[in-house]
C-alpha cells in the first residue's frame, strides 16, 4: 500500500514510519517540524538524543532494504497539501500532525491558539484535500481518549444510544474535554463525522490513550533510530516522569490525590492498532469509525508504585510524595472505558509490567547524564 504518514518526526510518527516501511509498504513521510521548535521555545529536550528528521530518514534509507521518501511541508498550507496528495495518491494516510500536550495548550494564549490552529486547521485541510484528490484514500486519525473526559457512567466506543421521552438516537459520545488540547481533538472527531457523513470518506478515529516505551524491533537496529523521550512537565508523561525521577534520585511526585485513572498503551501496541487500522478499512459508509486504543487502565498513584517497585528491583530506593495537582481536574472519580473495536480485528495486548518498567529504568539509566532536574517540576497550572 502506498501510506502517508503526516508528524512523521514524532515519537509516534518515526517508530510508525520505519515499521510500516518494514512491513514492505511505500511509505512517504511528513513533517514541517514544528515539534521540534516548541520545544526549543519552552526549553525542553528529549532524554534520548534525536538527529534531525531528515538525517534520520537518509540513515535509514543507506542502512535498511526498505525506503521512505519524506518531505517537510506544513499540512496548514492548503497548496501543499493539495500537491502532494494529488502526486502521491495514497491509500491510507495516518494523521499524528498535531500539537501533542494539554500544559502547551494551557500555558498561555499562545500555547492554546498555536494548538487550536495546528490541529483544527490542519485536520480540516486534510479532510478536503482528500475528498477533492484522492476520496477513496482511507484516513487513521489519531484522537486521544482525553476527549472523553470522566464521565459518570461508562464510556462507550465512539458513540452513546440515548433513549429521551419514549424515542432513541445514537450520538458520537458527549465530550468532556479538560484541556484546549483536548478541545482542539473533540473539534477534530466532530468535523471528521461531519465528513463521513457529508461526502462518504473512509475515515477511522482512534482515541489513544496514554503512551508509555520507546524501543520497538526498529529503533533497536541502530542507536540514532531512537524516537523521541520526553519526561517534562510539559511534553512528557507520568509514567516517563516518574522512571526518570526514580533514576536521578528524587521523589516520584504524582499530582494531588494521585487517584486520576487513565488508559495507557504500549508504544509498539500502538503500531499494531494503527496497522490493524489500515489492513481492515471501515466498511460502513457514512460514518467515522471509531476505536478506544488503549489496553489497560491505572490510576496515577498505580503508577507510581509500579516504578517504585520496579526501581526496588533494581537496586533504586525510591520514594513518593504527592505533591500539589497544577490541573483543574477531578481526583475521585468513575471511569470504565471499553475498547473491543481493536481487540475484535486481533490486537494482542501487550500488559505494563514491572520487568517493562525495570527496562525503561535501566535504559533511562544509561543516559542518566542528560536528565535536567528543574525540566521535572510542572511549570504550567489551570
Amino acid at each position: 500500500m502506498k501510506i502517508l504518514i503526516l508528524g512523521g518526526d514524532g515519537y509516534l510518527g518515526w517508530p510508525t514510519s520505519m515499521y510500516l516501511a518494514k512491513q514492505g509498504h511505500d511509505v512517504t513521510s511528513i513533517d514541517n517540524l514544528s515539534k521540534r521548535e516548541w520545544e526549543k521555545e519552552i526549553g525542553v529536550t528529549s532524554l534520548f538524543h534525536n538527529i534531525p528528521f531528515e538525517d534520520r530518514v537518509d540513515l535509514w534509507n543507506k542502512n535498511e532494504n526498505t525506503h521512505i521518501d519524506s518531505e517537510i511541508m506544513d499540512i496548514t498550507d492548503t497548496i501543499s497539501l493539495y500537491s502532494l496528495l494529488r502526486r502521491i495518491q495514497p491509500d491510507a494516510i495516518v494523521h499524528y500532525a498535531e500539537q501533542p500536550s494539554a500544559p502547551f495548550s494551557m500555558a498561555d494564549v499562545h500555547g492554546a491558539v498555536t494548538t487550536q490552529t495546528n490541529n483544527v486547521i490542519g485536520t480540516l485541510n486534510l479532510t478536503w484535500a482528500v475528498k477533492d484528490c484522492c476520496p477513496d484514500a482511507h484516513i487513521v486519525k489519531l484522537g486521544t481518549m482525553g476527549e472523553y473526559g470522566t464521565p459518570n457512567i461508562d464510556i462507550e466506543e465512539g458513540y452513546l444510544t440515548v433513549t429521551h421521552n419514549e424515542r432513541e438516537h445514537t450520538f458520537l459520545y458527549p465530550k468532556t474535554a479538560g484541556s484546549f488540547y483536548h478541545l482542539s481533538k473533540v473539534h477534530d472527531s466532530n468535523n471528521l463525522d461531519f465528513a463521513c457523513r457529508m461526502w462518504d470518506l473512509k475515515i477511522t478515529d482512534l482515541n489513544q490513550g496514554v503512551v508509555y516505551g520507546t524501543e520497538t524491533r526498529e529503533t533497536k537496529l541502530h542507536k540514532d533510530y531512537a524516537t523521541n523521550f520526553h519526561y517534562d512537565s510539559v511534553f512528557g508523561t507520568a509514567l516517563n516522569r516518574f522512571c526518570v525521577q526514580a533514576i536521578a534520585g528524587k521523589p516520584i511526585t504524582p499530582y494531588g490525590k494521585g487517584t486520576q485513572k487513565r488508559a495507557f498503551l504500549n508504544i509498539q501496541d500502538t503500531l499494531a492498532c494503527v496497522e490493524l487500522a489500515i489492513l481492515n478499512p471501515p466498511t460502513e459508509k457514512n460514518k467515522l469509525r471509531v476505536f478506544n486504543q488503549f489496553t489497560e487502565t491505572f490510576t496515577v498513584n498505580e503508577l507510581a508504585s509500579l516504578v517504585k517497585n520496579a526501581a526496588k528491583e533494581t537496586g533504586i530506593n525510591a520514594t513518593i510524595d504527592n505533591i500539589e495537582n497544577p490541573r483543574k481536574e477531578l481526583e475521585e472519580h468513575y471511569f470504565n472505558p471499553k475498547n473491543s473495536g481493536l481487540i475484535n480485528l486481533g490486537l494482542a495486548p501487550r500488559l505494563l509490567s514491572e520487568t517493562l518498567v525495570e527496562d525503561m529504568l535501566v535504559g533511562i539509566n544509561n543516559h542518566k547524564a542528560r536528565i535536567d532536574n528543574d525540566m521535572l517540576s510542572p511549570k504550567v497550572k489551570w
